[in-house]
């Protein structure tokens, strides 16, 4: 029973995967033309925010599907407490948009290496997570009166000072909408950079290995090939005939 329920699930994230995708993709536009250009109409500002709801109620929709097909559903929602936070908490609803680097894990993988298409999914990570959290601190920080983030170049220094873990200091939130939303660019910051820096290390490791490898291979190789010149001499001498001189 169990292994039909995790095939139904499997099945149906498999189906729904690339739709949620897209409709990640439209939140994230939806959620940023307003932030970015604040001279909309008020029309076409409330028309933004009535797409996000509907795309967040399906959002939340697809997860008590998962919840539901899920073989333990106290086991899923453990697994998941990430996609349960952003649903019920509407500050962290920018984040769907994450969802959108799951199609990295989509490339073809005859064609790239699991290195390559772990780092391409971390790089999108980083990229990804940085433009949302500068979208989510101007639109906390723009109209405080003490702001100093107030345009999206601003947040967008920060959010990069911020996810290195350099923190200059120069640009920074100061309501505690912002400030929420630095702490989350900060965690994210530290595990994705820390993946990163542990890959560059896993694979200058990988090269110096290859290479002392290859370095061994050739000498070994030079050496069979000196022992097989000296056998082939030594078989020369000891069957050339004597040409009788005393």
């Amino acid at each position: 029973m169990r292994s039909v329920s995790t095939e139904r699930l499997q099945e149906y994230e498999r189906r729904s995967a690339w739709i949620l995708t897209a409709a990640a993709i439209l939140f994230l536009a939806l959620y940023a033309w307003p932030i970015l250009d604040p001279g909309l109409p008020f029309t076409v500002v409330r028309a933004c925010s009535i797409a996000n709801f509907a795309i967040w109620i399906a959002f939340g929709l697809d997860y008590l599907v998962r919840v539901t097909l899920a073989p333990s559903r106290r086991q899923f929602v453990r697994d998941h407490l990430l996609d349960l936070a952003v649903l019920v908490l509407p500050l962290l609803r920018p984040l769907r948009a994450v969802r959108v680097v799951t199609a990295l894990a989509r490339l073809n993988r005859t064609s790239i290496s699991v290195r390559g298409r772990t780092t391409a999914y971390v790089v999108g990570a980083v990229l990804l997570l940085g433009f949302v959290s500068a979208l989510a601190v101007l639109d906390a920080e723009r109209h405080s009166a003490h702001a100093n983030i107030t345009s999206f170049g601003d947040a967008t220094w920060w959010a990069a000072t911020t996810i290195t873990t350099v923190g200059y200091g120069d640009q920074f939130p100061t309501t505690p909408e912002g400030r929420f939303v630095g702490v989350g660019l900060m965690i994210g910051g530290i595990a994705l950079a820390g993946t990163i820096t542990a890959a560059l290390a896993s694979w200058f490791v990988e090269q110096i290995n290859t290479a002392e490898q290859a370095e061994t291979t050739t000498r070994d190789e030079q050496l069979a090939l000196l022992v097989a010149e000296v056998q082939s001499l030594r078989t020369e001498l000891t069957t050339r005939p004597s040409d009788g001189t005393a």
